[in-house]
């Protein structure tokens, strides 16, 4: 009898063994990818990327819960976008392999990109990304932010004559449409704009979304994003340039906003206001005006922001350059703090700890390739 109830115990045990391995989470396939060349950034970007892009976990997830129906893992519940530790990075983790595809279509990560797109980019997988976005609850899921890169990677399809590039950009366009309205329905009700140095900050997100909206030819868009910027920041002077970066900050509130404005005024009236808005810039050309943020503790999530807000400035600072008259003489300062920031943010992104690895080499790859200038 003791021998008989041993057995079932052995029995049991197995069973509730096997059960806890099934419902163990799916362990992350990593890609065997090719070894960056020698001296191309940009391939270590790729690889940053196609190493989360479907990467599972850890993930953060911005979720608001309308039922028990609603408590599902993320592949679930963003079958495209459930990579890179978060939406908004998954999504730019995307617009990165689109980006270096077309800017190096002899990338020895092609086929890789394109495997990688082409899992994502499924008919199925956006009718439940667009399912999960209209969501009553849901009507301010990952705005601005996330859903501004969401454009700017249509933007980056939309620019393409590529047929395989041109038929992504075909079946995104479901959950494009539902984004585009509500951010026209959002525009007249947004009474301030958002200085933030993080994620919500409103003047990144227009200046992706006006560059979205110039190349799919959407003036309704355009115009609307116009006149907020100009009813936001047309009067604004003496940003606080000496009280940044804050010690999470990714974005330059102030630099943003000037990298804004240059979008939306002509080079004189930009040169003007800029006078008024950063009064400090140098007229030597140095480029110690502005020092860049410090990172102590990279593995910290939130403090390793300022490896990114190095970045973000460098290409702020870059197009602030770039919407003033060639013979500007703060064109000189601007580009050499530019080359700083540079130098110091390209430096910083690696893949070292996944807190900065699923998310810098994006704002690498928009500064190096120059996009929103070029």
């Amino acid at each position: 009898m003791r021998s008989v109830i041993a057995l079932l115990v052995v029995v049991l045990i197995s069973l509730v063994a096997c059960t806890e391995t099934q419902k163990q989470e799916p362990v992350p396939t990593i890609p065997s990818l090719p070894e960056a060349r020698p001296g191309v950034v940009e391939d270590r970007f790729a690889r940053l990327a196609l190493s989360c892009v479907h990467q599972e976990y850890p993930n953060k997830i911005s979720h608001v819960l309308s039922s028990d129906a609603d408590a599902r893992v993320p592949r679930d519940l963003t079958p495209a976008f459930y990579g890179c530790f978060d939406w908004h990075s998954s999504v730019h983790g995307h617009w990165l392999l689109v980006r270096l595809l077309k800017m190096d279509p002899e990338t020895p990560f092609r086929d890789a990109m394109l495997a990688a797109l082409g899992q994502s980019f499924t008919a199925d997988n956006i009718a439940a990304e667009l399912a999960y976005y209209l969501d009553a609850n849901r009507k301010s899921f990952e705005r601005p932010y996330g859903i501004a890169w969401f454009l700017q990677l249509v933007a980056e399809l939309h620019e393409s004559d590529d047929d395989v590039l041109q038929s992504w950009r075909q079946t995104l366009a479901p959950l494009e449409g539902e984004i585009v309205a509500r951010v026209k329905a959002w525009l007249p009700n947004l009474i301030y704009p958002i200085r933030l140095g993080t994620h919500n900050q409103s003047a990144f997100a227009f200046g992706l979304m006006l560059d979205y909206a110039r190349t799919v030819g959407d003036s309704d868009l355009e115009q609307a994003l116009v006149d907020k910027t100009l009813a936001f920041h047309r009067g604004d002077t003496n940003c606080p340039l000496a009280y940044e970066p804050s010690g999470e900050d990714f974005l330059s509130p102030c630099l943003m906003e000037a990298d804004l404005m240059r979008r939306v005024l002509e080079e004189n009236e930009f040169a003007a206001w800029l006078a008024l808005f950063l009064p400090t810039i140098p007229l030597d050309g140095s480029g110690d005006w502005l020092a860049p943020g410090v990172v102590l503790d990279a593995e910290d999530g939130k403090l390793v922001h300022l490896d990114g807000v190095n970045l973000s400035r460098a290409w702020a600072l870059e197009g602030v350059a770039a919407g003033l008259p060639d013979s500007d003489p703060r064109r000189a300062a601007l580009l050499a703090a530019a080359a700083v920031h540079k130098e110091t943010g390209i430096a910083a992104v690696s893949d070292e700890h996944y807190s900065g690895s699923h998310w810098l080499g994006s704002f690498a790859t928009y500064l190096v390739t120059r996009r929103g200038i070029d």
